[in-house]
């Protein structure tokens, strides 16, 4: 018997369902405003966003769910199971698809681009001049606003 417990063990039969899978963290990029999937090992009682502002998800059934690029960023989504144990800790990092980044510098005065062969659009960062900031931030913020309202159901 003192055989078999260790035996048992290491086989994994004496550990609860998902056990090993619990302690899983994943790593997700995605790009803004794009949609990725995510497949949870068990089907979780409750998800959370670290960071709703950077990235929303959408359960389709009982174990995937869509992650939608909010906001550039990085965030987190934990899945829990209804015993409360974690299923999945998945680290979100929200990019601007395959475009590179370029850094403008003037004087003191910093502007961030994300940028692919044909043409360059502001991508604020932390770090970067009041002035450039707040407009592309506006800018975002009214992309959003646009996309809340083209999603909302309208009354007639």
């Amino acid at each position: 018997m003192r055989r078999l417990i260790p035996l048992l063990l290491l086989s994994g039969l004496a550990l609860p369902a998902g056990f090993a899978q619990s302690a899983l963290a994943d790593n997700l990029s995605v790009a803004l405003d794009e949609v990725q999937t995510v497949h949870f090992p068990l089907a979780p009682a409750a998800v959370n966003v670290g960071n709703p502002a950077i990235v929303d998800i959408t359960m389709i059934d009982d174990r995937n769910a869509f992650i939608l690029g909010k906001a550039y960023g990085a965030t987190n989504i934990i899945a829990v199971g209804k015993g409360g144990e974690v299923i999945s800790n998945t680290h979100v990092s929200v990019l601007n698809g395959q475009q590179a980044t370029v850094t403008l510098q003037r004087g003191t005065a910093r502007t961030t681009y994300n940028c692919t062969v044909s043409r360059c659009e502001a991508a604020p960062q932390p770090g970067d001049g009041k002035d450039s900031f707040d407009t592309a931030n506006a800018q975002i913020t009214a992309h959003q606003d646009s996309a809340k309202k083209a999603a909302t159901p309208q009354q007639q």
